[in-house]
């Protein structure tokens, strides 16, 4: 799948089949992540990726607003450790873990975790040192056979492109 077929079809997943996502693939995911630029190179990011089972089951409890962590064969923690910008750096490479992905066929859902409690006990469980920022969990695995819509409609570009400042209109010849 081509990069703009990727962009475009990518549909947030949030059941998955049981499945294991093949080791090299696994590894490709986590290039993609690792190939991403960030704020003055300073790639400041870790990953952890999560396939055991029972470590799984404890996140998708821990992990209140995405308990379908749970039934991933894959999550991949990421973590940010004193970056300038972490959340933009960590959302360029998650992204493109993301695209890696969804153009094999898997999909994913980031799951925020933001309060104290459900960080604290996910550091522990995953060994995370205190300093470190913990900015996701992004579950990945095969899709499950349920019946998905088109997507997410979206905006016309006239409603959200402005040219040259904001409310400018493309010349029309």
């Amino acid at each position: 799948m081509d990069v703009y077929q990727a962009i475009k079809s990518r549909r947030t997943v949030r059941e998955y089949k049981p499945d294991p996502i093949p080791q090299e693939l696994v590894r490709k995911i986590l290039q993609a992540g690792r190939w991403a630029p960030s704020s003055s190179n300073t790639q400041k990011w870790h990953f952890i990726a999560v396939q055991d089972r029972d470590t799984l089951a404890k996140l998708g409890k821990i992990a209140t607003h995405g308990p379908f962590v749970g039934q991933a064969p894959l999550c991949i923690a990421v973590l940010m450790d004193d970056a300038p910008r972490p959340q933009l750096d960590a959302g360029r490479a998650l992204q493109q873990m993301e695209l890696m992905a969804w153009s094999e066929g898997v999909g994913m859902c980031f799951v925020g975790v933001r309060e104290d409690d459900q960080q604290k006990a996910i550091k522990e469980l995953l060994g995370i040192p205190e300093k470190m920022e913990l900015i996701t969990l992004l579950p990945f695995g095969y899709q499950a056979d349920t019946p998905k819509g088109p997507g997410t409609p979206r905006k016309a570009m006239n409603e959200i492109i402005h040219w040259e400042r904001f409310g400018g209109t493309a010349q029309t010849q």
